[in-house]
């Protein structure tokens, strides 16, 4: 028999391999073998079986081993990977195994693990441990609270040391045995057992968004716009209600890791089945064991990142997106897919509904729903009866600024502070400072390998570029003229909340940045005093603006409103807009009325009248008009050929001889042209020089015919070899 492989490589083909007779009956499509290529031995997943070779077969080599007996991928799944690698001009074969757990990927079983746990013996119970034996008194109490036994690393965690384990072991006082896990399976809960808590009373909104849902069967798309604080969260719970009443499983999409652990604990409140999370943050032993739950039915409802798209649903009921607008649910590299898409193509595949929602829609979204393709409820009364917070532009002209903050608005904090509230103040930038400057000769501290400054941190004190991620000491003297008279230039979040502390000495200030979160657990335990209510004050970044419900915040200080104000990017308008509103909607979200301050340079701005006057859908209206005027997506469909290379000028000179063979090609596409190649807005990136050449089509098909034309010419150029290419079909950002 031969059968066709998808290998993980670069390659855009699938390779044909002979199999051995004796394994034929062993063999389906969605098996992993393991097969010679070149010099190496591979992983790969089976495509076909029993197809005809353009080869000879003597010339094929032979499957060297079988490594499952039944299918690790499904059908459903496997299209939907193969799809997404045919749209998305990506290796079919790297799609496929990005599709399984990394440790599938690297040839380990596909089954849960069995597990040595250690549990108490019958004599442990009548124990009498002296005084001042802490560390076995502990081991006794973790024992005696799980009887059905606990692992080494649970007992590690709880800082009891294996020499204590030793002596219990020696006594006869614990023992060990193996535990074959049988995760709870969804079919042992009732369905009257769903419920750990009653539903919430639905407002008139929520209730005729939630039945327009329900009312058509089989795949549909709806948007459910709603401002923050408007509920959003529980139509999600009734519509997953129902969902589970049918025997199905949920899968729901959230952009940010960081929002996966509350959105977790809202769902096992709510629900008595088994709940999954599923994210980068897991170890490759838990993320394998998550998808084998949720490919055996045992986890019903599933709440994942970006990469959970691929997961897979034994009983597939319905998938939600939530914050659909959030350029997270893209892939920046590699295999660049956008998970909101997919979603919308495996649901169409599997004849299931999805819900999107969103305070600020994208404007894809909202063009999707003037064709007819999506359908649109509005939430427009935040819940409970909580006020939509106020706007006030603060006016920075000839305002005198420290660590960005102007005196007007440290008066609106410290009467927010005196009231018993929380204040919020936004800075979209981490560390101390956005630069190091000499102030005799003006030179500022560069990254040697992007065309990037170093930012400045104080804790630790280094330098660091956020784009390639090298660190360097802070230099003591300028590398231009040798003054000492280095200093730090704007201001980041680090800075802000130290003179914030030095202005309210008594108020306790917590910053929330990727830098005061990377240690595991530091978000839980800052949510956790936040959710405490004591007046003090947020510092943070993005991070604080999505998902997040903080009742006591009544001031949101947004401190640089024009950083997107006059970005190059077409998507800046839209962007900026969504971050000001999301951030904004973390105000007054309980029985306090809600304030938001934006400082501005720009004070008569028109988005910025339009988002505080008449809301996001007059600005979404007014973008739209300018989109379909400029010829720009969603009215034309755009992809970028994204070129790197070690030497200054190869990638745009590889680029150039592609445009030109365009060109001069017969078979290219009506409808299509492009623009470049020119360098990337930024050039020089982690060593590399990158350029890109931006294609565009007023129709999706012919985009693709070219791109596929392209893709060939690629494939064949000569000077492939010094040059890294990618394409980005449907890119958010030139970067």
């Amino acid at each position: 028999m031969i059968i066709q492989v998808a290998l993980p490589t670069p390659l855009h083909r699938l390779f044909d391999y002979r199999l051995a007779d004796s394994l034929a009956a062993k063999i389906q499509p969605g098996c992993r073998v393991r097969v010679p290529f070149g010099k190496r031995q591979l992983i790969g997943l089976v495509v076909a079986c029993d197809v005809e070779s353009e080869f000879e077969p003597a010339r094929l080599k032979q499957v060297l081993e079988v490594l499952d007996h039944s299918a690790v991928l499904d059908a459903e799944l496997m299209q939907l990977a193969r799809w997404a690698a045919h749209y998305y001009f990506y290796p079919e074969g790297e799609a496929l195994m990005q599709a399984l757990p990394s440790l599938l990927r690297k040839g380990e079983p596909a089954h849960f693990v069995h597990e040595t746990l250690w549990r108490a013996t019958p004599i442990t119970g009548t124990l009498k441990l002296a005084a001042n034996a802490a560390r076995q008194q502990a081991l006794l109490d973790l024992l005696l609270r799980n009887p059905e036994g606990v692992s080494r690393d649970l007992i590690k965690l709880e800082g009891i040391s294996s020499a204590t384990l030793r002596t219990f072991a020696s006594k006869g006082w614990v023992e060990s045995f193996t535990h074959h896990p049988r995760p709870r399976h969804a079919d042992d809960v009732q369905a009257g057992d769903l419920l750990r808590e009653a539903p919430m009373t639905l407002n008139t909104e929520q209730a005729l968004a939630l039945q327009q849902f329900l009312a058509p069967s089989g795949f549909h798309i709806h948007l459910l716009e709603g401002v923050t604080g408007s509920g959003k969260t529980e139509v999600y719970l009734q519509a997953i209600q129902h969902c589970l009443e049918a025997g199905q499983q949920v899968l729901i999409l959230v952009p940010e890791i960081g929002l996966t652990p509350q959105t977790v604990a809202r769902f096992k409140a709510r629900f008595n089945v088994p709940v999954l999370a599923l994210h980068s943050g897991l170890s490759d032993r838990q993320r394998l064991d998550a998808w084998l739950q949720a490919r055996d039915a045992s986890a019903r409802i599933l709440i994942g990142t970006r990469s959970a798209i691929f997961t897979p649903l034994a009983r597939p009921g319905l998938i939600i997106l939530d914050e659909e607008h959030d350029a997270s649910f893209k892939q920046q590299d590699g295999f660049r897919y956008s998970a909101r898409d997919l979603a919308l193509v495996r649901a169409r595949n599997l004849q299931i509904p999805v819900l999107l929602g969103s305070a600020t829609p994208s404007l894809e979204s909202l063009h999707n729903v003037e064709l007819g393709r999506f359908q649109l409820s509005r939430l427009q009364q935040r819940a409970g009866g909580a006020e939509a917070p106020r706007f006030h532009l603060l006016d920075l002209r000839g305002q005198s600024l420290r660590a960005g903050i102007s005196d007007p608005l440290l008066k609106r904090i410290a009467e927010h502070l005196e009231a018993g509230t929380q204040v919020l103040v936004f800075l979209n930038r981490r560390g101390f400072a956005p630069s190091l400057i000499c102030h005799q000769c003006g030179a500022v501290s560069e990254c040697t390998r992007c065309d990037a400054r170093m930012t400045l941190h104080r804790s630790p004190p280094h330098l660091h570029c956020h784009h390639c991620d090298r660190q360097t000491p802070i230099p003591r003297t300028c590398q231009q003229c040798g003054s000492e008279d280095l200093r730090p230039n704007g201001a980041g979040t680090e800075r802000t909340e130290d003179f914030l502390s030095q202005q309210f000495p008594k108020t306790e200030i917590l910053r929330i940045d990727r830098d005061s979160t990377a240690r595991k657990g530091a978000m839980d335990k800052l949510m956790h005093r936040i959710h405490q209510g004591a007046p003090c004050i947020l510092v943070g970044t993005q991070m604080l603006a999505k998902g997040h419900h903080f009742p006591k915040v009544t001031l949101v200080a947004i401190l640089d409103a024009d950083s997107g104000l006059f970005s190059a990017d077409f998507r800046g308008m839209e962007k900026t807009s969504q971050l000001i509103l999301q951030v904004a909607g973390r105000a007054g979200r309980a029985q306090d009325p809600g304030e938001v301050v934006l400082q501005t340079h720009h004070p008569d701005h028109p988005m910025l009248h339009a988002l505080i006057h008449q809301g996001y859908n007059a600005f979404a209206r007014d973008e739209l008009k300018l989109r379909a005027a400029a010829g720009l997506p969603p009215y034309s469909h755009h992809a970028l050929l994204r070129a790197e290379a070690s030497q200054s000028g190869w990638a745009e000179a590889f680029l150039r001889d592609l445009r030109h063979s365009l060109e001069d090609s017969l078979q290219r596409p009506s409808g299509c042209h492009w623009s470049g190649p020119f360098p990337a807005p930024m050039e020089k990136r982690a060593g590399l020089y990158r350029a890109q050449l931006l294609i565009q089509g007023q129709e999706r098909r012919a985009l693709h015919q070219l791109l596929t034309l392209l893709l060939q010419m690629l494939e064949q150029h000569p000077g492939r070899s010094r040059v890294r290419w990618s394409i980005d079909v449907d890119p958010l950002d030139a970067y």
